[in-house]
């Protein structure tokens, strides 16, 4: 007997054409998020990626002031309604140094994971993960595409779309 496949979710955009409807997607989106998810934001230098990781931890309780890009730390933790890891790995120099980050642990905790520059460590992502592509179409619109790959990722799009 064959398993059930697991349900599809289709792909989703979101077009923002400003900061203000941005920050308002990612308290939807931190609203929606529950531990153990892994988010994976994808896009070109100036996208968009530290700005949605800072709104989606802001909604999740971090100060703000505290929410600083990772490019040169790599991974900063913040506390907030749930853990918060957010990676940055634009300057690692081969994929398995994400693992030396110590990474496998981060995505198997009760936190979740926020991976800017996603496309690099791609293989080494949990098979159930949120990809998250962002364009930048102006000064300050953006073009969203929420891809979820899994259950626990289709169930956090779910709830986002539902907001």
């Amino acid at each position: 007997m064959m398993s059930p496949e697991p349900s599809h979710v289709a792909d989703w955009q979101f077009t923002s054409t400003s900061e203000a409807q941005t920050e308002e997607l990612a308290r939807a989106l931190a609203d929606a998020l529950e531990p153990g998810t892994v988010v994976a934001l994808v896009g070109n230098l100036g996208a968009g990626k530290t700005r949605l990781v800072r709104a989606v931890c802001e909604a999740l309780g971090v100060d703000s002031h505290e929410v600083a890009s990772p490019t040169f730390v790599l991974v900063h933790e913040y506390e907030g309604r749930l853990p918060v890891y957010h990676f940055d790995t634009y300057r690692l120099r081969e994929p398995s140094d994400f693992l030396k980050l110590g990474a496998d642990e981060y995505m198997s905790s009760d936190g979740v994971c926020l991976i800017e520059w996603a496309d690099r460590v791609e293989e080494l992502l949990p098979a159930d993960h949120l990809w998250i592509k962002i364009v930048a179409t102006g000064a300050t619109a953006r073009e969203f595409t929420f891809t979820p790959k899994g259950p626990r990722s289709a169930g956090v799009l779910e709830r986002l779309k539902a907001r």
